[in-house]
């Protein structure tokens, strides 16, 4: 047999109770901050933060794993996705059902091709853009600045971010080159010593 529903008693207090006192944890933030600013800490505190971001921008982490060619390779890589769920528009109408294969080459054709390249690597940065103007392909740095890169060859450069690019293509070392063929895009890592060979 259990206690009754909804009985509550008191028993009274049964030991020595204390205030609490224990300092408002906002307000001790709020110090804090106040101490940092009139020290000159978070003037420096911010000064080192500008610093650290300006320097990742001008020269991003590079890609992890990427490393020069030392054989050319190729592949072809299908673009193709699966919609895991049917896709309508605003007022309900089916765009997309689920399961249904979507290739992106069958609406939009690129114009340009993607050369990824080792942005600290001169003999990469000279042959990429002796062989390629801006319309015949974006120029995407794995390593380096492509900050610099621009101000001292005077076109634009783009960068992999953590790998993003290289990572889906299953591109492993540079330079290589991503271009349309038909319906999928065909990835090729070359070697620069061997086409200088050749």
């Amino acid at each position: 047999m259990g206690p009754a529903p909804g009985m509550a008693r008191d028993y009274g207090r049964a030991g020595q109770t204390f205030p609490v006192i224990e300092p408002d944890l906002l307000a001790t933030i709020e110090a804090r901050l106040r101490q940092a600013q009139a020290s000159g800490a978070l003037a420096r505190m911010n000064a080192t933060f500008a610093k650290r971001t300006e320097a990742r921008v001008r020269r991003p982490d590079p890609v992890a794993g990427i490393t020069p060619a030392d054989r050319a390779r190729s592949w072809d890589f299908d673009p193709t996705v699966t919609i895991e769920r049917d896709l309508r528009d605003a007022k309900g109408i089916l765009i997309a059902a689920a399961g249904q294969k979507i290739n992106p080459l069958d609406f939009v054709t690129p114009r340009q091709q993607l050369v990824f390249v080792d942005g600290d690597d001169s003999e990469q940065m000279d042959w990429a853009t002796s062989r390629y103007t801006e319309s015949q392909a974006k120029i995407i740095l794995v390593s380096g600045s492509p900050i610099d890169a621009m101000t001292k060859r005077q076109r634009r450069f783009y960068f992999d971010q953590q790998g993003r690019l290289t990572g889906r293509f299953g591109i492993r070392h540079t330079p290589a080159v991503v271009k349309t063929a038909g319906k999928v895009m065909r990835v090729s890592e070359l070697h620069l010593a061997a086409r200088k060979a050749g």
